[in-house]
């Protein structure tokens, strides 16, 4: 059942929870790919998908940092059912607004600003959840080639993969997005 009143999940019944939705939503996504996923919003708002979002908002390094707000995620320690309840309560009812970013700035080495907009814990823990939903679906259609904002691939390993095929004679049309690649010349040595 979803989304009954029943008490909030310890961590362990919460992964076995997500998981288990988690691998029918890429089953039915690998089965079908024109199926239509109804009430994904539902699952945003599961006590165990909520759980799970808040434990790896808390856990990853920007919980060091605080939103519009001013909370950091490491910051609260008492008080987390009641704040996953309260923004249950909102998504359930549909009246959960996202609140505007804190805007930082970050100095590139080549001396440019980069923008980085800090959420609120809230939203964070919202979006997490929203991600744990999605994730599996849309990761059914990619290819293997594919790296991209994916769980577990990074640039460097599309990079090796690339020296791989192309050392071995392969060729290969790559398409890849360079914008910033080259900012800092002293990447390259024959620029």
């Amino acid at each position: 059942m979803v989304n009954t009143d029943e008490p909030w999940p310890d961590s362990d019944a919460a992964w076995v929870r997500v998981l288990k939705i988690q691998t029918k939503l890429h089953q039915w996504a690998t089965d079908d790919s024109n199926r239509r996923f109804d009430d994904l919003y539902n699952l945003v708002s599961d006590p165990a998908f909520l759980v799970i979002a808040w434990e790896r908002v808390r856990g990853n390094r920007g919980a060091r940092s605080a939103g519009v707000d001013g909370v950091k995620p490491r910051s609260i320690v008492f008080g987390v059912e009641a704040l996953l309840s309260g923004l249950r309560a909102e998504l359930k009812d549909r009246t959960f607004r996202p609140l505007p970013v804190r805007e930082h700035m970050i100095p590139k080495a080549n001396g440019k600003l980069r923008r980085l907009g800090i959420a609120t814990v809230r939203d964070r823990v919202v979006q997490a959840s929203l991600k744990l939903v999605l994730e599996p679906i849309f990761e059914a259609e990619f290819r293997p080639c594919s790296y991209g904002f994916r769980p577990k691939r990074r640039a460097q390993d599309a990079i090796a993969e690339i020296h791989q095929f192309t050392s071995r004679s392969y060729e290969w049309i790559l398409e890849c997005d360079i914008t910033a690649c080259l900012d800092v010349s002293s990447h390259c040595s024959y620029c």
